[in-house]
């Protein structure tokens, strides 16, 4: 058989685990908005024309370039240097490569080529050879050194022009926003170089996979700088995560912290900028149509008309972010707008008296004046609300002061209105306006399109339905409903209750209509008060509308805001509103913030079941299957409340002072806490699904050996079981040398990579032993006893000459099998670092710095001297019986140190394995 024996009630338990982390798994990756991004087009051919370097620089950076974006004559015309416009420099991400510039780039010239090249924008690019920077950080160091000679080079390319700039904006797509923000921390770094900072999901508060230390501590040297210096960093910083469609980069990692004395950072989800509002996966961000549009006009818009660059002023600067990313009156940018509005000419005057008014524009040949007086409707509402279907940039709605029927002069609240998809809207609080007489709606004359104005007077009491969620644990058995019978045209649904990450719903929202022909839109959008994730729905009614609800960032303790369904619907319609927890998506958040410390889990359990094997032998002489000790050993309460108790003791000051006197590392679960990701039973969940894991995984593992020990047998019948155990063969030194020396000549993981492949022949070898042995026994089964007996005989004898016996043999493979899971998780948290030696072996045959080479040179002897181990050897070693009971508390310390930070996992399985394998000598 080639598959182990396993039972059928563990077999079903882990088959659910594995469905319930699968639909997790869906909502993660599937569970989100189709593609709305328009992609961006060339009018002309690009061309990268690449910037020559000074040849020590080259030299010291072979593998990065400088690359300048143009295209057409533009681009034959910048062939010859120096250079006239505006520079921004792109920094691609993870992988990325610096052709991603091309869609900004060429925006950007279509918006230069339309005013005719009064101002325009040089783009420029840099190769940073698609290193895999996410994931190995021993390069960031280096990038963002590259990035500082960059920035001079490019600045050189403009002297002796009459507006010569003496700063860079700088666009940077995922670790590239990171590289610009360490920029600062480089000792020879002027902060004037750079004038703007623009990232797009960038992962700023924590690596998405710590691999290595390299890539924690660049993190945290980056950020414990911008926190310490904060006051001093004098320009203007925006962060634009791309929403629940990137599932590489989670939205709440781009959130740049929100410091009171740094006022110049923004942090938006890309669903909630206006004119953009789709949410955009990893790599759409950086072609996103709508999106870049509103960076090229955010761009334009901050030039400085005296300098023809970007301003030095820093209100501006947030002004014009806020303008376009944030909330958009649908009016073109003014740096200060004026607020009072001539209301002359040769219009009509019409007087409104009602409270609720619509007014259809259609081929209108005369400018028009409606006007509102507020004296009555104060007394018995509180506020007003507006909306326009004409989405031109025109002023539209005034203020006018101490009027009778018409006014000269009105102030312009246009600048107070929110474009939205569809509609402008505006609603005003009566009580904020004591001073305006009336309000003003001015509709100008229009010729073949039409347009539909309405407004309302209301009490805020009358469209603030509160909406309490349903509970976590209801599973969308029950629900929370609220019907909205009234003929408003805008309501505030309450989301009570909500403000937690693993909080998760469906909102139904069906519309019902009567008596209309015409086709109606709503749209409901979802604001989010503490941070800027809201995202909007338009919906054709009357349908039925399902809506996602979950957070990227939990609600702060101190605020006491309420998250909002804003429903701009129709007065002909009934609307009912229901929410139930959606248990899939609670699933896809346990992933979407936790996935990523799985490993650590997955470790956790099979060290578990490593110790419960070890112990076995020990106590019984026997190593029981590692399925079995799995189910038997790996038990959340073993680990959890140790970490618990640890993380509650720290909370006093002796403990703490303790702590660091012994210089342990800051716990994983405050790290989490900090970070606002505390989901309740999370622990156990993660545990559930990292013993799962390491069960299917055992399955796989002993599987695989078992089919190539038969590809072996195919190939070459193997010897039988061997009849002398020698700990150190002849070939092993020779072997552990090579590979030591591997490791230091190249790259640490190469030799690990090594090192398993050698100890799974050794293993798949024994199997192929074995499986020779058996059906030896199976056609003379005589013959096999008095070899087992001569093998008894040999095994009492002495321990220097030991014979394996099959069942001796068996106990061996069931503890290798636990072993190779063990190495296996090794190698694969090691895999980054080998794949960007690999792909960097043309420039660099050293990896420097290795974060594996420690690692390495303690896992190759130890790992060469378990090849050769059994369990015959080690029985009676006087060190079983400790070796058995690390485990435990190394399961609870990877737990502990390792679920944020995964590098040092290996740290603690190595020590077992090194235990296990001075067994052999003491």
């Amino acid at each position: 058989m080639l598959l182990p024996s396993v039972s059928v009630w563990n077999l079903a338990f882990y088959a659910f685990m594995m469905c319930l982390a699968s639909l997790g798994l869906w909502d993660v990756f599937f569970g989100f908005e189709e593609n709305k991004c328009s992609m961006s087009y060339m009018f002309e051919y690009p061309e990268y024309q690449k910037i020559e370097l000074p040849k020590k620089l080259a030299k010291r950076y072979p593998a990065y370039e400088l690359y300048l974006y143009g295209e057409g004559s533009y681009a034959e015309e910048h062939k010859i240097l120096p250079l006239t416009g505006i520079p921004v420099l792109f920094l691609p991400g993870n992988a990325g490569s610096y052709k991603q510039v091309r869609s900004l780039g060429s925006i950007a010239l279509r918006k230069a080529e339309d005013i005719d090249f009064k101002y325009h924008f040089d783009f420029f690019s840099v190769n940073f050879n698609e290193e895999l920077v996410a994931l190995y950080g021993g390069s960031l160091q280096k990038q963002t050194k590259f990035v500082h000679e960059c920035i001079k080079t490019i600045l050189k390319l403009y002297k002796g022009q009459e507006f010569a700039p003496k700063s860079v904006a700088i666009i940077g797509h995922s670790m590239g926003g990171l590289v610009a923000r360490a920029l600062l921390t480089l000792k020879n770094f002027k902060q004037d170089l750079i004038n703007l900072l623009i990232t797009q999901a960038t992962p700023h508060v924590a690596p998405v996979m710590p691999l290595d230390r390299f890539i924690t501590d660049f993190y945290m040297t980056v950020n414990n700088y911008w926190i310490l210096n904060a006051r001093h960093i004098n320009f203007t910083t925006l962060s634009v995560a791309g929403g629940f469609r990137d599932y590489q980069v989670r939205s709440g990692l781009t959130f740049l912290p929100k410091l009171s004395h740094h006022t110049s950072a923004l942090s938006v989800v890309s669903s909630a900028v206006p004119k953009t509002w789709v949410s955009t996966d990893h790599l759409s961000i950086v072609w996103c149509k709508q999106l870049q549009l509103t960076t090229i006009r955010a761009f334009f818009d901050l030039i400085d008309a005296d300098t023809k660059q970007i301003t030095q002023n820093p209100k501006k600067k947030l002004s014009v972010l806020n303008h376009h990313f944030i909330r958009h009156p649908a009016k073109h940018f003014e740096e200060n707008p004026a607020i009072i509005s001539d209301l002359t000419g040769t219009s009509m005057w019409v007087p409104v008296k009602v409270s609720k008014w619509t007014y259809v524009a259609y081929n209108e040949s005369d400018k028009i004046y409606f006007t509102f007086p507020l004296a009555n409707h104060r007394k018995i509402y509180t506020h007003v609300y507006c909306q326009s279907t004409m989405l031109d940039t025109n002023s539209w709605i005034f203020g006018c002061i101490n009027s009778t029927s018409m006014c000269r002069q009105g102030v312009d609240l246009s600048w107070k209105a929110e474009l939205l998809p569809t509609i402008k809207s505006l609603t005003l609080r009566l009580q904020d306006y004591p001073s305006l007489s009336h309000l003003v709606v001015y509709v100008p004359s229009v010729h073949g399109s039409k347009f539909v104005i309405d407004c309302e007077f209301f009490k805020k009491e009358t469209r603030s339905i509160q909406l309490p969620v349903t509970h976590l644990f209801s599973f969308g058995l029950s629900s929370s409903k609220v019907i909205l019978n009234t003929s408003g045209l805008f309501y505030n649904i309450e989301l009570l209750n909500f403000g937690q990450i693993y909080q998760a719903f469906k909102i139904n929202v069906v519309s019902k209509c009567s008596g209309v022909k015409e086709e109606i839109t709503s749209i409901y959008k979802l604001h989010i008060p503490w941070s800027y994730e809201d995202s909007l729905t338009i919906a054709q009614v009357p349908s039925s509308t399902e809506i996602s609800l979950k957070l990227h960032i939990a609600q702060p303790e101190n605020d006491s805001h309420v998250a909002l369904l804003k429903m701009y619907t129709s007065s002909d319609c009934q609307y009912e509103v229901t929410v139930k927890t959606s248990f899939s998506q609670i699933l896809g958040q346990v992933v979407r913030f936790h996935g990523g410390a799985l490993p650590a889990y997955v470790t956790s359990s099979i060290l578990l079941a490593y110790g419960g094997q070890l112990y076995s032998l020990f106590s019984t002489g026997h190593c029981l299957e590692y399925t079995t000790m799995l189910d038997k050993e790996a038990k959340p309460y073993k680990v959890d409340p140790f970490v618990i108790m640890i993380k509650f003791l720290l909370g006093y000051k002796w403990f703490k002072e303790l702590w660091d006197v012994l210089m342990l590392p800051e716990l994983d679960a405050i790290v989490l806490t900090s970070q606002s990701m505390c989901f309740p039973l999370v622990s156990l969940i993660l545990f559930l699904f990292g013993t799962c894991t390491a069960y299917w995984g055992g399955l796989l593992s002993s599987t695989s050996v078992r089919l190539l020990s038969s590809l072996w047998l195919a190939l070459k019948r193997p010897s039988e079981l061997p009849k002398d155990i020698k700990m150190i063969s002849a070939d092993l030194p020779f072997l552990t040398v090579v590979l030591i020396i591997v490791s230091w000549t190249t790259c640490g993981a190469f030799a690990i990579l090594l090192t398993y492949l050698y100890y799974v022949f050794k293993i798949v070898h024994l199997q192929a032993s074995l499986t020779t042995y058996k059906n030896s026994q199976t056609m003379n089964p005589k013959h096999s006893r008095r070899s087992e007996k001569k093998s008894n005989h040999h095994k009492d004898s002495t321990i220097h000459h030991l014979r394996l016996s099959a069942n001796d043999a068996e106990d061996s493979l069931h503890m290798h099998n636990t072993v190779i899971n063990l190495l296996t998780w090794i190698v694969l948290l090691s895999m980054p670092s080998l794949i960007y030696w690999l792909k960097n072996l043309r420039y660099y045959f050293k990896l420097n710095p290795d974060p594996c080479k420690p690692l390495a040179f303690i896992l190759i002897p130890t790992m060469a001297i378990l090849g050769n181990t059994h369990t015959v050897s080690i029985k009676s070693s006087k060190l079983l019986k400790t070796t058995s009971q690390f485990p435990l508390p190394l399961a609870v310390g990877v737990i502990a140190f390792g679920s944020a930070h995964l590098y040092r996992v290996p740290c603690f399985v190595f020590i077992p394995l090194l235990l296990h394998a001075l067994c052999n000598f003491m």
